[in-house]
């Protein structure tokens, strides 16, 4: 394990050893959340890379009942579409004893997020802050739906930011809705999970760069990152 500058960095000799620490870190600080708090909300994101971490999840034994759970971000598509974010958590973490935990959505049946945004951020402001938040990163140094050089991410990075704010950029087959750095970075724990070398110097860049260029960077403060090749 490794100490950076507001950041703990450990790596891991194999995927399925980061599966398991990171699995049992979330189970022990959500069980520490619960100690305090009547409910805890949960963030996680999409994405391949966390489904074998939700599998383990899942059959921790907690009181899933006071747990809600929400995207980090989301795809403006219904849950039946393969991309959909939701989907994926429904389908990897909502099972086995976590089927128990209350579910947030970031979408709602309408054309544009904008029509519902009141709605999806009304179900979520009275649960904040997170009590936990599980990140993922690309190597172009976005989480959750921070796109650099996207539409929404000034507002999204802003220290004003709304709960929830629309990302748009060319090449992204959809609308996104996130929630904004400020809410991520609010969380009382925070667990970012990558592997790849590309993605181990993409964040060592991302520590150099402002979170414009760079929108990890927004936070990274004492977050816990856990790498594998």
């Amino acid at each position: 394990m490794e100490r950076y500058e507001a950041l703990i960095f450990k790596e891991y000799p194999d995927f399925d050893m980061l599966v398991m620490d990171v699995a049992s870190a979330l189970a022990n600080d959500l069980s520490e959340a619960l100690h305090h708090e009547d409910r805890v909300l949960f963030a996680v994101p999409g994405g391949t890379t966390p489904g074998p971490v939700f599998d383990a999840l899942s059959v921790a034994d907690l009181d899933w009942e006071r747990v809600d759970i929400c995207p980090t971000d989301e795809r403006w598509v219904p849950e039946i579409n393969p991309r959909s974010n939701a989907r994926l958590i429904k389908e990897r973490l909502l099972v086995n004893r976590a089927m128990a935990a209350r579910f947030l959505p970031l979408y709602a049946s309408a054309l544009q997020p904008e029509d519902v945004l009141a709605e999806l951020e009304a179900m979520i402001a009275p649960k904040l802050p997170l009590a936990v938040a599980l990140l993922g990163m690309g190597a172009d140094m976005h989480t959750a739906s921070l796109f650099p050089k996207a539409q929404g991410l000034e507002k999204a990075l802003s220290e004003n930011a709304p709960i929830l704010v629309p990302v748009r950029r060319e090449d992204l087959p959809e609308t996104r809705v996130t929630l904004s750095a400020r809410v991520l970075d609010g969380a009382m724990r925070k667990h970012l999970l990558i592997q790849g070398e590309d993605k181990r110097i993409a964040l060592e860049k991302a520590r150099k760069l402002r979170a414009k260029e760079a929108p990890i960077q927004s936070v990274l403060d004492g977050a816990n990152v856990h790498w594998t090749v």
